[in-house]
């Protein structure tokens, strides 16, 4: 099935009924159909073709959900790019991607201006909002007058989306997943949470983070209302929204639950209608699990564990909460999970190796990345397939339920994101002052791992505070070190090289 079809069917099923709630608009299914018709025409007519590229560059709103099925009803691939990238970034992937357009909001056009004008490919840059100096943009409005997009003759196995994610290279990889894979994922989730149409769902999850971008497509899929919200800054307004609206479920990451849990004034039951919370990107430290049930009593908790390549591996059955908290539970339904060692064979229970993931919602590759694709897909235990090598490390217990121990690489998952630390190596090294630097994860019960740079400094003036400005400056928000610290030295291999495996090492137990 086709993404897209999920907005034709439900839209035809249930027109009237609100399908997306923002602060700035409602949309009923019928709107929000007609809607991403309008822009689908308007990119087919700018030159966007069956399997071209287009990225969307806008924070959470009706917006960028408009502009997400839009793409697919054009027959294109879309690629949700964070408000947080900064231009050299969003440059690069526009780039590698060979994009077609580029949806975004206007001020972020106006700061990538010189960037976009960069990049060849691009027939049509539409801006939502202002963009002060982007004479060439045209207006998101402009091209939601009503129309029909054309026929494209897409199929399943056509791609979907790109999701660019962090790679060791410090370079972002853009994952590929079919229409197949997508409706493969959304199918298998849905199912274990139960997922109806009756459901309401609030999510501030950014919508270039897949777990939020799911949100949306899961509940298009079933018929269900979104309400969507632009963050979690403020955490008793959004549980009056949650009272407001009716809020049967909410997706949370470890940082939102650590806010919730500081309220004083919350009280157990004070959203009676919620019955299913969800997380990932992190554990949820056991104390937390159990004060969330004590304050949502009617709802079930699901912890769960994934990447982008596959989105969704494994989640725990709320009824083993209690006697497997700490356990990232099961494979989702019509998935196989298996643990291995280095030679690919499995291991026994309480044995660690690396997880493999096989199922229909495994990805296609990295986008024109055949080196970083073999190293992750391989040979499967079926001559005809490949399966994912994740990268993580686990073991299971003897009733097969799988633990998370850690990664195989170096890279850094803090606040459901992953980070290279070459990329923000690359940015404190451009900081004058600074002769040498390297950044580590360190454990953390909330961003599930906290970024910290070690930094060794050529110039005695420089502070904690003039580096983490210039990070801010720099890289998006979850990538700025959350702490800075000078050293004289930094570990070293024999041969030289700054080993952040050692540095790592001498800091993990201080914690």
């Amino acid at each position: 099935m086709r993404i897209e079809t999920y907005l034709h069917d439900s839209a035809r099923r249930l027109g009237g009924k609100v399908a997306l709630v923002t602060p700035e608009r409602r949309l009923t299914y019928t709107e929000l159909d007609a809607l991403s018709d309008a822009l689908a025409a308007a990119l087919q007519a700018r030159g966007v073709a069956r399997d071209d590229r287009v990225v969307v560059q806008m924070a959470n709103g009706w917006q960028a959900v408009v502009a997400l099925f839009a793409v697919l009803k054009a027959g294109a691939v879309f690629s949700l790019v964070n408000p947080t990238v900064k231009p050299d970034k969003l440059g690069y992937i526009l780039d590698n991607c060979e994009a077609r357009a580029l949806v975004i909001q206007g001020s972020l056009a106006t700061a990538a201006a010189d960037r976009i004008a960069a990049v060849p490919s691009l027939a049509v840059t539409i801006a939502e909002g202002e963009a002060p100096g982007f004479s060439e943009a045209v207006p998101f409005a402009a091209c939601l007058a009503p129309a029909r997009p054309r026929p494209h003759g897409g199929i399943d196995s056509d791609l979907a989306m790109l999701v660019y994610t962090s790679g060791s290279t410090g370079r972002p990889k853009g994952v590929m997943m079919t229409h197949r894979n997508v409706d493969a994922a959304a199918g298998s989730i849905t199912a274990y949470l139960r997922s109806a149409e009756d459901d309401v769902v609030l999510s501030v999850l950014p919508l270039a983070f897949d777990y939020g971008l799911y949100q949306v497509l899961m509940a298009v899929r079933v018929g269900a209302r979104l309400v969507l919200e632009p963050s979690f800054t403020y955490p008793q307004a959004i549980l009056a929204r949650m009272r407001e609206e009716g809020v049967t479920a909410l997706p949370l990451v470890p940082t939102m639950a650590a806010l919730l849990l500081r309220l004083r004034s919350i009280e157990p039951g004070s959203v009676p209608t919620l019955r299913t919370l969800t997380n990932t990107a992190a554990a949820l430290p056991v104390p937390h699990i159990e004060r969330l049930r004590q304050l949502f009593p009617g709802a079930a908790l699901y912890s769960m564990y994934g990447l982008t390549e596959c989105k969704r591996c494994t989640y725990l059955p709320p009824g083993h909460l209690d006697g497997r908290a700490g356990s990232v539970g099961i494979a989702i339904p019509n998935t196989e999970a298996r643990i291995v060692d280095e030679d690919g064979q499995p291991v026994p229970p309480h044995v660690v190796g690396e997880l493999v993931i096989r199922g229909p919602h495994v990805m296609q590759g990295y986008w024109r990345d055949e080196a970083a694709t073999r190293a992750a897909l391989r040979p499967g235990w079926n001559p005809w397939e490949r399966v994912l090598h994740t990268g993580d490390l686990f073991f299971s217990d003897v009733d097969g339920f799988l633990y998370f121990v850690g990664r195989k690489d170096d890279i850094i998952k803090t606040r459901g994101e992953k980070v290279a630390p070459k990329e923000v190596e690359a940015v404190l090294h451009a900081l004058p002052g600074v002769a040498e630097a390297v950044v580590v994860g360190l454990s953390d019960p909330v961003l599930g791992q906290s970024i910290l740079a070690l930094v060794v400094a050529s110039d005695p003036g420089l502070t904690g505070a003039d580096v983490l400005r210039h990070c801010r400056a720099h890289l998006e928000d979850f990538m700025v070190p959350h702490a800075v610290e000078f050293r004289s030295e930094l570990p070293k291999t024999d041969t030289g090289k700054i080993s952040r495996r050692l540095a790592a090492e001498i800091l993990e137990p201080m914690t």
